[in-house]
């Protein structure tokens, strides 16, 4: 059976969505609370490796939506800090799959990672993101 440990924000409905899709494919969820995630910012810093620092930022957080923050601005050093501090900024799911840590939820190569079919649409958006109105994953 494969494990995952998937940091989420509690209610999301895109969050539950895609954990639903691991149980369908026969996965064993972790949860953790990623408003409370108790990493520390080395730790954090281990599921963005190898990522530009625009794609660590959720792009559905307020702050991002209305422009306070850019996240192209950024340098690595104050987007962690800034991620530390507002832990609603994170792209969202963290993951540990088989060890390696992921940021984001990439249908194709999780599917590879865990030799898996999920029945996800992997072009499904954050809730938000689909309904301007909707307030699933932007609080």
């Amino acid at each position: 059976m494969n494990f995952v440990i998937f940091y989420e924000k509690p209610g999301c409905k895109t969050n539950e969505k895609q954990k639903q899709s691991f149980r369908d494919a026969g996965c064993k969820i972790v949860e953790r609370d990623l408003m409370n995630h108790g990493l520390s910012d080395v730790e954090l810093h281990e599921f963005f490796k190898n990522m530009p620092v625009t794609k660590w930022f959720n792009p559905n957080a307020p702050l991002i939506k209305t422009g306070k923050i850019n996240p192209t601005t950024l340098d690595k050093e104050t987007a962690l800090k800034m991620l530390m501090q507002d832990p609603i900024l994170i792209r969202r799911p963290l993951m540990v799959i088989k060890g390696k840590k992921l940021c984001g939820f990439n249908k194709w190569f999780i599917e590879k990672l865990l030799d898996i079919k999920m029945g996800l649409n992997p072009s499904m958006k954050c809730e938000s993101e689909a309904n301007a109105n909707s307030l699933a994953c932007s609080a």
